[in-house]
């Protein structure tokens, strides 16, 4: 299954809690929680272009699978890390911030990011 499509965030859990543990201003996390979220992904083999829209808020990520790349955390900060594949998971770890993005059923991506036992759930489907 291709993880490649538009999709469009359904619903959440633990939005704020999260991004306050992460360090998110309370004024973005107050104007961020309403805010439609569009996920674009494309795919060509083992590389991914991940471009995420939230409000006025792009964000964009490009990398190989396996292969080490720099990535845009939540927060603005630029850091290294490997994506790795497992089937229908992306994984990858993110300051000690654990993210797995998985592809649920052909219209239906899940991202789940865990801090310490803190867990944040993005439901998205595809448009």
């Amino acid at each position: 299954m291709s993880f490649a499509g538009k999709y469009q965030l359904e619903s959440q859990e633990n939005f704020e809690p999260f991004m306050k543990a992460i360090g998110v201003p309370e004024e973005l996390i107050q104007k961020g929680k309403d805010l439609t979220s569009i996920s674009e992904i494309e795919e060509n083999g083992d590389n991914f272009k991940v471009t995420i829209t939230t409000g006025t808020k792009v964000l964009t990520n490009s990398f190989t699978i396996g292969k080490e790349a720099e990535m845009e955390t939540l927060t603005g900060e630029k850091i290294k890390a490997v994506v790795r594949r497992e089937g229908n998971k992306l994984k990858v770890s993110l300051k000690g911030v654990e993210s797995v993005t998985e592809l649920v059923d052909a219209n239906t991506i899940v991202n789940t990011m865990t801090l310490g036992g803190l867990v944040y759930k993005r439901t998205s489907k595809r448009m």
